[in-house]
C-alpha cells in the first residue's frame, strides 16, 4: 500500500516499482488523501478556462487513468487539499482543510482501508513529507498512526478487523546523486542539461537524501509504465518538462532503481535491501 497526498504522487514516487511488483503478482493499492483541488496547471497545453472550471473532475480522470496504466487498486481518503501556502508570513491554511482536520479523523479512515485491503507493506513519505509540504507532512503523520492503530483493537473498533503490516518504508526520490549522474551524461552526449540550475542551487551543507537510503529496488523494466502513468496527469505534467529529458535507455544504465529508507520493520531484514517484501516473504509463505 501506498499512501500519497494528492493524485500524480504515486507516478512521480515509485510508480516502476509498484508496476514491478503487480506484474510478478502482488496486490498493490494506492492511497490519495486528498483529491488535489488546490493543485495548479502546470501543463501550458492544459491551461484553458474549461480546465480550471472542471479540475476536481479532470484530475479524477487522471488518477483513474495513472492507476489503469499502473495496474494498482485505488482508494481516495476524501479530504480536501490544503494547498501550499505562499508569502512571508504564510497565510493560514484554509479551515477543513487535510492538512488542518483533527489527526484522528484522516487515521481512521486510513485505518479502514488497511484493515480492509490488508498490506504487508506500508510506502509513504518521511518526516518533511519528502518536501515541506503541509498535505505530505500530514500524509507521514497519518501514515505512521495508522501503522500502529490498524493493529490495536482498542483503536477505531468500527473500522473492521485489526491487521498489523510489517513494515513501512519511505519513499525517496530526487538524491543529488542521480540528478548529477543524470546531468553528466546528457553533458557527455554533447545534449543540454535541464539539470544545471538545479544543481547550481543545491546548498552544498545540504545532505544527499541517499545517506538515509537502506533499499534501492531495481524496476528498470518498468520506466517506460512509470513515465505513461505520470504524463496521464496531463494538468500537471509537461511533457516536454525535464522528467523526460534523460533517454529510459540512459536511465536504466545509470540508475535503474526506485529508492525507499526502511522506517519500521516487525520483521528480520537485512539492510542494505533490494526488495520491500525482504523478510515478509518467509513470514507469508507456506
Amino acid at each position: 500500500m501506498a499512501v500519497h497526498a494528492h493524485p500524480d504522487d504515486e507516478s512521480s514516487k515509485g510508480a516502476a516499482t509498484m508496476a514491478r511488483y503487480v506484474a510478478e503478482g502482488a496486490e498493490v493499492m494506492v492511497v490519495t488523501c486528498t483529491g488535489g483541488e488546490a493543485g495548479d496547471v502546470l501543463n501550458p497545453a492544459m491551461d484553458r478556462p474549461e480546465v480550471h472550471e472542471h479540475m476536481d473532475e479532470i484530475r479524477r480522470e487522471e488518477m483513474a487513468n495513472a492507476a489503469k496504466i499502473l495496474g494498482v487498486q485505488h482508494r481516495w481518503l476524501g479530504f480536501v487539499d490544503s494547498g501550499l501556502p505562499e508569502g512571508d508570513p504564510l497565510p493560514p491554511l484554509p479551515e477543513g482543510c487535510f492538512a488542518r482536520v483533527p489527526l484522528d479523523e484522516p487515521t481512521e479512515a486510513l485505518v479502514r482501508v488497511m484493515r480492509e485491503f490488508r498490506p504487508h507493506v506500508v510506502i509513504t513519505y518521511d518526516e518533511n513529507g519528502g518536501y515541506p509540504h503541509p498535505d505530505h507532512i500530514r500524509t507521514h503523520e497519518v501514515s505512521m498512526a495508522a501503522f500502529d492503530a490498524a493493529a490495536d483493537p482498542d483503536r477505531f473498533p468500527g473500522a473492521g478487523e485489526p491487521w498489523q503490516a510489517s513494515k513501512v518504508y519511505y519513499v525517496h526520490g530526487f538524491s543529488r546523486a542521480r540528478i548529477t549522474a543524470f546531468h553528466e551524461a546528457l553533458l557527455e552526449a554533447g545534449q543540454e542539461s535541464p539539470w544545471a540550475e538545479w544543481l547550481e542551487r543545491w546548498d552544498p551543507d545540504k545532505p544527499d537524501i541517499m545517506e538515509r537510503v537502506t533499499t534501492q529496488v531495481p524496476c528498470s523494466g518498468y520506466f517506460e509504465q512509470r513515465d505513461d502513468a505520470l504524463r496521464a496527469h496531463a494538468t500537471q505534467i509537461d511533457p516536454t518538462s525535464r522528467w523526460f529529458a534523460v533517454p529510459l535507455e540512459t536511465q536504466r544504465r545509470l540508475w535503474p532503481t526506485e529508492e525507499y529508507e526502511l522506517a519500521r520493520s516487525l520483521v528480520d531484514s537485512t539492510v542494505p535491501e533490494d526488495d520491500l517484501f525482504a523478510g515478509v516473504r518467509e513470514k507469508v509463505s507456506p
